[in-house]
């Protein structure tokens, strides 16, 4: 098995080009077949928390028994996906024949030389979106708290007393909202808008004095792709290590806790006996993958993070188009593949 931990995003959309079987290219065109890679993509959740310098008096003044008590970065482990991405096999290189008098022949492969249509126009699906990063930050007035600092807060002597003061200003800014929200103030805003232009600033230095006692919480999201090319069935493989301090760790950083993948066969083809394999390879053709499948978990310890089931071109075998198909010029045949697999996936006449 081979592994290669890389960032996410992951690569961009496949493109695709037309190669036309020429007299000068001898009316051949060379394509690749893929083998199996599995890109494992992992999101990470980083929540960082900011203590708040009146913590000790969250519960007293306001009744707020989860104040943040010190600052702390912490992971989690977000949600595990999984993608089916071929990449060519340098050993599976062939060359589509076609005959001079084939009518129109031409063939689409993908930028890397993976076989995607024989003598029809192929248009790749769209590419997923990528992964990008998000971040949920505490309002920025929050981090600008002193701006509403009175002055009887800024002149107090001791943290007790600060406290003390910035929790009268809280429930002072709360009477003046419920006070405007009932109608009671002496002097209402003119009309609906302006009501709620000045709810909202009270509502910004009531949060941003309430972070004072609460603290504030922030979190990043960010993606891990880490690839697997799998030869044989896996139990217990170690594909990274975890850790809610660190984060996402290699998997021989003992300072996490292991992610493991179990990968077992569940459709694999038989193995050609030398006679079987010699006969095969003299037979003449379009050569397309037969991919097998394999279920696979994605683990901790304690949680199960993925489980599916996928195809894996390595736990197959190949099959040979007849050139003759396309020797037919009144009825000239179409054909599609998986590009992703090289399996056959549609014959149109």
């Amino acid at each position: 098995m081979c592994l290669l931990y890389i960032p996410a995003p992951l690569l961009s959309q496949t493109r695709v080009e037309k190669k036309v079987a020429t007299k000068a290219s001898g009316y051949g065109v060379t394509y690749s077949l893929p083998i199996t890679s599995l890109i494992v993509n992992v999101e990470v959740i980083k929540e960082i928390r900011k203590a708040g310098p009146y913590y000790r008096y969250a519960e007293k003044y306001l009744g707020v028994k989860d104040a943040v008590t010190e600052d702390a970065v912490s992971y989690a482990l977000g949600k595990v996906t999984l993608e089916n991405k071929g990449i060519p096999n340098t050993d599976n290189t062939y060359t589509v024949e076609f005959k001079a008098g084939t009518v129109a022949p031409y063939v689409y492969l993908t930028d890397d030389g993976l076989l995607c249509s024989i003598n029809a126009d192929y248009t790749p699906p769209p590419a997923p979106p990528p992964h990008t990063a998000g971040t949920e930050a505490p309002d920025a007035t929050t981090v600008n708290a002193t701006a509403v600092f009175t002055e009887e807060l800024l002149m107090a002597g001791s943290l007790a007393r600060q406290a003390e003061v910035a929790a009268k200003q809280i429930y002072h800014i709360r009477e003046s909202k419920m006070d405007i929200l009932t109608g009671d103030a002496d002097n209402l805003p003119p009309d609906g808008e302006a009501m709620k232009i000045v709810i909202k600033q009270l509502e910004t230095q009531e949060n941003a004095l309430t972070a004072l006692f609460t603290g504030t919480r922030s979190t990043e999201t960010s993606y891990y792709d880490i690839r697997i090319i799998p030869q044989e069935n896996l139990e217990n493989e170690v594909l990274f290590r975890f850790s809610t301090k660190l984060g996402v760790l290699d998997a021989d950083d003992l300072g996490g806790e292991p992610v493991y993948m179990n990968l077992t066969a569940t459709e694999k083809a038989p193995e050609l006996t030398p006679k079987e394999a010699e006969k095969k390879a003299k037979m003449k053709g379009i050569i397309y993958n037969v991919p097998g499948k394999a279920a696979l978990e994605i683990k901790t310890v304690r949680n199960l993070l993925f489980k599916g089931e996928t195809q894996i071109v390595q736990f197959g075998s190949y099959e040979l188009l007849a050139p003759v198909m396309f020797e037919d010029k009144k009825k000239p045949v179409k054909v599609f593949f998986y590009p992703e697999t090289g399996a056959l996936k549609q014959i149109i006449q």
